[in-house]
């Protein structure tokens, strides 16, 4: 036990350097929306707006972007993927997202128990090769 307190001690300074610098790192996020209906074509273009707005900011990583539209038991729901320059960026929006956020927030909907903004950290895999 003394030896882990030994350990703790030194290496202390360490650890908000180690989260600080994992913070600074790209993170790749997908998004799902679940478009209340009648609201689905205006979901779809302020989605479109958040991406035009954030690239506009330099707020996003230069990664592929990708956004979809699908339908789930006749319900619409969009999926966005796109990669924040840093883990911090969205903690920080400028006033312009977090509006775009809100009008996101009003065009969706709970449904099967999820909410209607559903939100993952995820990796990009490489291609696989064919």
């Amino acid at each position: 036990m003394r030896h882990f307190a030994i350990l703790a001690l030194l290496f202390a300074p360490v650890f908000p350097v180690i989260a600080q610098h994992a913070a600074d790192q790209p993170e790749t996020v997908m998004i799902t929306f679940r478009a209340k209906p009648g609201a689905e074509d205006e979901l779809g273009r302020v989605i479109a707006q958040h991406w035009t707005a954030a690239t506009a900011m330099h707020l996003l990583s230069d990664t592929p972007h990708v956004t979809v539209r699908g339908t789930e038991n006749g319900k619409t729901y969009f999926v966005d993927i796109f990669t924040w320059r840093d883990a911090h960026t969205p903690d920080a929006a400028p006033a312009e997202i977090r509006k775009i956020w809100s009008q996101m927030n009003r065009l969706v909907e709970s449904r099967d128990g999820r909410p209607g903004l559903e939100f993952a950290v995820v990796s990009v895999l490489a291609p696989q090769p064919r």
